[in-house]
């Protein structure tokens, strides 16, 4: 297949334009299509016809597609599997530049600038849709006349695959402020997206050329100029992280210049003045998240030499808060930020690398409950830090559920009690699969006997992750009963008289 095509394609046949580009069926750009599909090429032969294919391949027939594919100048055999489609696809566009630009963001928004159709999406070069993506996509925003769309992202590893960005996928929504939709401004990447051309041409809405964050500026710009948009539970399109999609090690490097880039964005935030809600909730993502779950990532923090640097790019970070009329840590949603956010401005480095270590390798955390709010014990602290509050606590009565039996007892403590959404059940090697039972909490801390309409026994933990899903979206993973210990007045109401724990909190 590589030597027939190469027969096919060779240098010599581009004849660039005063830009440095060479258009392959230029002419379909004259006519109108229902979607634009643009993917940027970089040295993508493994998964480059895997992805096409999976746009060629679309339920919405092929020919409503307009897919514009832009080469960043590769070196390996991309640009010839790129003649060789559009060859056979009139509407195939093949652009291919005559120097490498170093980023996805201008042949991205080479795409943007030769697409005239309603809507348009962004596809990586290794990464592919599900068959009826761009149909289901469609659908919604037709009938609704939303800004925007976002669907499931499954992630496919060589171990088996997991879901991405679940905040944005976990329930059916329909022309909703985005600002009403929890973690909206996590997770921006292309994956599951779909959105109106001309809302990118009204705002002028490009990206950013930047060696990384690109993807997050523009995705935020989408969503902060959407007046309205739809989220859906359907699955959309495969992140690709397989083995062979090429190994990646984080370096120092790669850490500081990323957050360089998140800094940038910042402030390009800042400047837009947004009302202040809104501007919180924007800005979270890059302070909580970036900056001190991403930054202070133990993979390559805790094994650094060099961790002042650390601590001065977050310092960088803190500066451009200064400015800001509040605190930047009243919205920081995970306790062990606080308790990081903290350490810092405290001075306590040893303890600070100390907890976000002991954070990832410590397997058997032990809790405490007190006033039927839990808090996680942190052995090593001294002070208020040594008891660190958390969202939910759930733990089982028994020490686990009896294969025999169709009935689970738990107990369930913390903030989001009267917000939990069930008992989920999930394959673990078929994400899109899973069971959900309902149950209700009519005591905090209370206890919870369930009984499944369908025998447990059917979901085997080696086959099935099992967790409580609360607050829309996320997670409350059990621990054993060993693992919590209680304050003795609350442990005696919890086991003598659930009911009296609501009677004295009402």
């Amino acid at each position: 297949m590589e030597k027939f095509l190469d027969n096919r394609f060779t240098e010599q046949q581009m004849f660039y334009d005063d830009k440095g580009l060479f258009l392959k069926n230029k002419e379909a750009l004259l006519k109108t299509s229902k979607v634009t599909v643009v993917t940027p090429v970089y040295n993508a032969e493994k998964f480059l016809s895997k992805t096409i294919d999976s746009v060629i391949n679309q339920s919405l027939q092929f020919e409503n597609i307009k897919f514009i594919l832009v080469d960043d100048h590769s070196t390996d055999s991309s640009r010839s599997i790129l003649w060789d489609y559009a060859e056979r696809y009139e509407n195939i566009v093949a652009v291919f530049l005559k120097d490498n630009t170093g980023s996805p963001s201008t042949p991205r928004n080479i795409g943007i600038e030769l697409a005239n159709s309603d809507y348009i999406c962004f596809l990586d070069a290794d990464d592919w849709l599900k068959e009826d993506c761009l149909e289901y996509l469609i659908s919604i925003l037709d009938e609704t006349g939303d800004d925007y769309a976002v669907g499931k992202t499954i992630k496919e590893t060589s171990t088996g695959s997991r879901l991405i960005g679940e905040h944005q996928s976990c329930m059916e929504r329909r022309s909703v402020s985005p600002f009403s939709v929890p973690n909206m401004f996590h997770h921006m990447g292309s994956n599951a997206k779909i959105m109106k051309r001309q809302l990118l041409i009204d705002h002028n809405i490009r990206f950013p050329n930047m060696k990384y964050a690109e993807d997050k500026q523009f995705y935020m710009e989408v969503i902060i100029h959407s007046k309205t948009i739809s989220t859906t539970k359907h699955a959309i399109s495969f992140l690709n992280r397989l083995d062979e999609n090429g190994t990646s090690l984080t370096t120092q490097t790669d850490v500081f210049e990323k957050m360089d880039t998140n800094l940038k964005v910042i402030e390009h935030i800042k400047k837009k003045n947004l009302p202040i809600e809104q501007e919180k909730m924007v800005l979270n993502r890059l302070y909580e998240f970036d900056f001190i779950i991403q930054l202070f990532d133990p993979a390559h923090f805790s094994e650094s030499h060099n961790k002042e640097a650390y601590y001065a790019k977050f310092q960088e970070a803190l500066d451009t808060a200064a400015s800001l009329d509040y605190d930047i840590s009243e919205n920081f949603f995970y306790p062990l930020s606080q308790a990081v956010y903290q350490l810092y401005q405290q001075g306590k480095y040893t303890s600070l690398e100390a907890l976000v270590k002991w954070n990832t390798e410590e397997n058997n955390k032990q809790y405490l409950i007190k006033d039927n709010l839990p808090y996680m014990i942190v052995p090593f602290l001294k002070g208020p830090l040594r008891y660190i509050r958390v969202p939910m606590l759930a733990t089982y009565k028994t020490d686990y559920l009896s294969r025999k039996r169709d009935s689970l007892e738990f107990h369930v403590f913390g903030d989001y009690t009267q917000h939990i959404n069930g008992l989920v059940f999930r394959n673990k090697k078929n994400v899109t699969e899973e069971y959900v039972f309902d149950f209700e909490v009519e005591n905090i801390g209370g206890e919870i006997s369930f009984t499944a309409t369908t025998p447990l026994k059917a979901f085997p933990p080696s086959s099935f992750d099992k967790f409580i899903r609360y607050d829309s979206f996320r997670k409350l993973r059990f621990v054993q009963p060993a693992q919590v210990q209680f304050a003795q007045a609350n442990y005696k109401s919890l086991v003598e008289n659930p009911k009296t724990v609501e009677s004295k909190l009402s």
